[in-house]
């Protein structure tokens, strides 16, 4: 197989991707693998592992999330996870969120292309979402730095609302680094999850955060 050849799906793929998801999920690897890889989305050297660096590895991403719920993918890019979850899990709505264009436009096409119902792509940023959209989960990937992501993401939770980062090798450190960010945004509970057991290598590590009601500030008093 050459450095730009899709390989075939795993067989553990067919466990994660069940019924109509499975023709979906292949679906979507042609077109990351193909105008994904020619409009700049994905690098070249990672079409050999879309289906285990990216697909599965987002999919089992599912296992955190709780049913039925309203979903954003803040900088969804290529739409990991947020596509992928939206292709395994029909009773979420999903919301992919993303700044640019031509990744806004490629997101469009795909969700148009595989045909799913239960995704809406807005273009804009976290911050200008804020107040006009609740969620009831975020999800990102590789968006930022743990500390950034929960100044985007806490305002568009409701509360009792979740924030799951996929976050890799530091996020440990990246939670012990957010402490005061954390506090600043009245989270409830933040831990480490990790999920795909048996179906991913190394099983993908999560940041989950459950938000609450933000410290209100103090008012500045008048001077008399």
């Amino acid at each position: 197989m050459s450095d730009d050849e899709l390989p075939e799906p795993p067989e553990i793929a067919r466990d994660v991707f069940t019924g109509e998801a499975w023709e979906r999920a292949n679906a979507f690897a042609g077109l990351l693998a193909g105008p994904g890889v020619v409009r700049g989305l994905l690098g070249p050297r990672e079409v050999p592992r879309i289906w285990d660096r990216h697909l599965l590895n987002c999919a089992v991403v599912a296992e955190a999330v709780p049913p039925d719920v309203r979903l954003v993918d803040i900088g969804s890019g290529a739409g990991l996870p947020g596509l992928v979850l939206a292709i395994v899990r029909p009773d979420i709505t999903v919301t992919l969120l993303e700044p640019l264009l031509r990744r806004t436009v490629f997101l469009e096409e795909c969700v148009e292309a595989l045909k799913l119902d239960n995704v809406e792509v807005l273009r804009g940023r976290a911050e200008e979402l804020a107040g006009k959209y609740v969620f009831d989960v975020a999800s990102a990937r590789a968006v930022a730095p743990l500390d950034r992501l929960l100044k985007w993401a806490m305002p568009l939770l409701r509360e009792g609302g979740e924030l799951i980062a996929m976050k890799g090798e530091r996020a440990a450190d990246e939670l012990a680094e957010a402490e005061a960010q954390l506090r600043a945004s009245g989270a409830r509970t933040a831990e480490l999850v990790t999920v795909g057991h048996g179906k991913v290598e190394p099983p993908a590590t999560l940041v989950r955060v459950v938000a609450g009601r933000a410290p209100e500030r103090a008012r500045p008093r008048r001077r008399r």
